[in-house]
């Protein structure tokens, strides 16, 4: 179950609190403490190839686009 289908349920549960809490308790996405799943992009969400260096956290897609904004020089 992905974290998407996991809201559109809960809209379903709104009128029953009961249910909607014990569905929570055993439902409920994990909060990841390692793997790639972890770090995400902050401009865009993706998961993979992270520049996390300088507290920039961002993918190198988002870096490559905003570099020169923030001051990198691109060397050839």
């Amino acid at each position: 179950m992905t974290a998407s289908d996991w809201r559109k349920a809960l809209k379903q549960f709104r009128k029953k609190p009961a249910i909607k809490t014990k569905y929570v308790k055993h439902n409920k996405p994990k909060d990841r403490t390692t793997g790639i799943a972890k770090k995400k992009c902050e401009r865009c969400g993706r998961f993979g190839a992270m520049i996390n260096r300088y507290g920039l956290n961002l993918c190198r897609h988002c870096f490559r686009e905003i570099a020169e904004d923030l001051g990198f020089k691109k060397y050839s």
